[in-house]
């Protein structure tokens, strides 16, 4: 239940799914078995991140219908691919390192371009050409990968893409971004629930239990996150990725060569998201 609380409030407030909070959680701190917790995380997002679009699109908070388009596109065949043929190749645990790893790597560069003063920010997506769509497909179906085996992460790495690359305003791309996860998550609750029907009863379980938690906690993120300031979010933004990442490596307790592991994924990160940074759109 406290799980749920912090993680719907977050699904609600920024760009990470709830089940970047309660995955970890459950699966290397409780024991409950990877499978268990991402079906879980499908299941509960499908009504605390709908409750939170519901209340994006009733209160009119600005979004990018562009973005939404094309990422969801590429999102529903990652989704696809990665349920039927990724999920049995990759080892949980060293799919989360990288996954905590990345995103901190994200965060760095992203308190380096907001300490620019003159950063560009941009209120939604200019023209965009063939090349434009066929990056934001990819980078859909990246973030659908990812969030078949987390039951999130498309929310998350498009957003990566938006604010670093398009330039696009955080407080834009946070709820353009719930509301892909959104879509992206009631088709993998119906996937998982409908056609694999391999969610069990637990699930259902600890869905039921927690429903009228995220109901609450999910709109109430998304209310905040529209009152504060632009450079409140985005320190939220760090606090969120930093201590995501010191609380899995706290419970992963990786050796030396998984640290070092890690330490590449996040240099390979920054270097990647600074060359996006830097790169012209043209």
């Amino acid at each position: 239940m406290v799980t749920m609380i912090f993680g719907s409030f977050i699904a609600g407030s920024s760009p990470e799914g709830s089940a970047s909070v309660a995955y970890p959680i459950f699966t290397l701190y409780l024991g409950i078995m990877p499978d268990v917790a991402r079906n879980f995380a499908f299941a509960i997002q499908s009504i605390g991140m709908t409750a939170a679009t519901i209340f994006i699109l009733n209160r009119k908070i600005p979004v990018d219908w562009q973005y939404i388009k094309y990422v969801t596109l590429g999102g529903v065949v990652g989704l696809l691919l990665g349920t039927y043929y990724l999920i049995p190749l990759v080892q949980p645990l060293l799919a989360k390192l990288i996954f905590v790893s990345l995103w901190l790597s994200f965060g760095i560069i992203l308190f380096i371009e907001n300490r620019n003063q003159t950063r560009k920010i941009l209120d939604k997506l200019a023209y965009l050409r063939k090349k434009d769509v066929a990056f934001l497909v990819m980078f859909g179906i990246i973030g659908g990968l990812i969030s078949s085996l987390f039951g999130t992460g498309i929310n998350i790495f498009t957003f990566c893409l938006m604010v670093i690359y398009y330039k696009i305003d955080e407080k834009v791309a946070t709820p353009s971004s719930i509301i892909i996860m959104t879509i992206e998550t009631i088709l993998g609750f119906a996937l998982h629930g409908l056609i694999l029907q391999d969610i069990n009863h637990k699930s259902y379980q600890m869905w039921l239990s927690c429903i009228p938690i995220v109901i609450f906690f999910a709109p109430l993120g998304t209310y905040v996150m529209s009152k504060i300031s632009n450079k409140t979010f985005s320190n939220f933004l760090y606090f969120i990725f930093l201590i995501q990442y010191a609380g899995a490596i706290y419970v992963i307790r990786p050796g030396w060569l998984l640290s070092i592991f890690s330490l590449m994924i996040i240099l390979t990160g920054m270097v990647l998201f600074r060359y996006l940074g830097r790169a012209k759109m043209a």
